[in-house]
């Protein structure tokens, strides 16, 4: 075990994704600096191992999980109550979750990759404002990609994507950076934070033999060995948690611990606002 550093002690931090990978990564380097960590995924059996190894892995015994499906609207909104009805305050929100390669549509009828890479953490974060505020300074960290470059945000078929694998993944992603700098914009004045980043390219699960063309999981084999190991990949998340140094950035997307431009498209603020309108409908949010 690892003896804690002390530097997020009292700080409560929920992270999505956590049974594997980057997100797991993310739990445990932030576990290692005292911080309260709220581990997020659907797999209940897998959550739970998780959970187990980053305590065994360090002296911190405020590990605690939630079991959520985010895909689906109606779990989301119970992963919001669940929390509050336990915690008071939340430091850290990190939408680490996504998805990758051929998706069905969810229970909401929706693009399950678009549910999952942007309206989840679209809803998740909303749901979960009044406590961020409330916990001011508090940051929101989402975990992006450098595949937003390759996407563009078609408002007559939004929900349901017509577009190859790829194209759907950086249509998501980009959702993600547009929504990250609207809200960014919202939230001015109030001590939240909001920032995106691109992890790298990091070996986490490889594409489903099931559900991914064979092209892509050839590329995943012949990639393999150029990627970065999950600790590696997250390096930025965890910086953008924790840092004083970007304490007061925000609407910023990072790689490698460094400010970076995003597409071009994504500082359109006439496309952030049209899509966070139809996002509230996606979603039934109130605006």
């Amino acid at each position: 075990m690892q003896k804690g550093s002390g530097e997020m002690s009292g700080r409560v931090c929920m992270i999505t994704g956590t049974t594997s990978g980057i997100g797991k990564a993310t739990a445990l380097g932030l576990a290692k600096m005292d911080a309260t960590i709220v581990m997020v995924s659907r797999n209940e059996a897998g959550l739970r191992a998780a959970a187990d190894d980053v305590k065994k892995m360090t002296t911190n015994e405020s590990i605690d999980f939630i079991v959520a499906d985010l895909s689906s609207q109606e779990s989301i909104r119970k992963l919001s109550e669940d929390f509050k009805a336990k915690y008071q305050n939340l430091h850290v929100l990190i939408n680490n979750a996504g998805l990758l390669g051929h998706q069905p549509l969810s229970v909401d009828g929706i693009d399950k990759l678009f549910a999952v890479n942007y309206l989840a953490p679209f809803l998740l974060t909303n749901l979960l404002l009044d406590v961020l505020k409330v916990s001011a300074p508090s940051r929101v960290v989402n975990v992006s990609s450098s595949g937003h470059k390759t996407g563009r945000i078609n408002f007559d078929d939004l929900p349901r994507k017509e577009r190859s694998i790829m194209g759907a993944y950086g249509d998501s992603k980009l959702a993600l950076i547009l929504f990250t700098y609207e809200l960014a914009r919202k939230l001015k004045g109030t001590g939240v934070t909001v920032n995106a980043l691109h992890p790298g390219l990091v070996a986490t699960r490889p594409p489903s033999h099931d559900s991914s063309p064979f092209i892509m999981r050839l590329g995943w084999k012949i990639l393999k060995p150029l990627m970065s190991s999950p600790e590696k990949g997250a390096q930025t998340s965890i910086y953008l948690a924790s840092s004083p140094e970007v304490g007061s950035i925000s609407g910023k997307y990072f790689v490698k611990k460094k400010e970076t431009k995003s597409a071009k498209e994504s500082y359109d603020e006439s496309i952030s606002q049209r899509l966070w309108w139809v996002s509230t409908e996606l979603t039934k949010l109130n605006p």
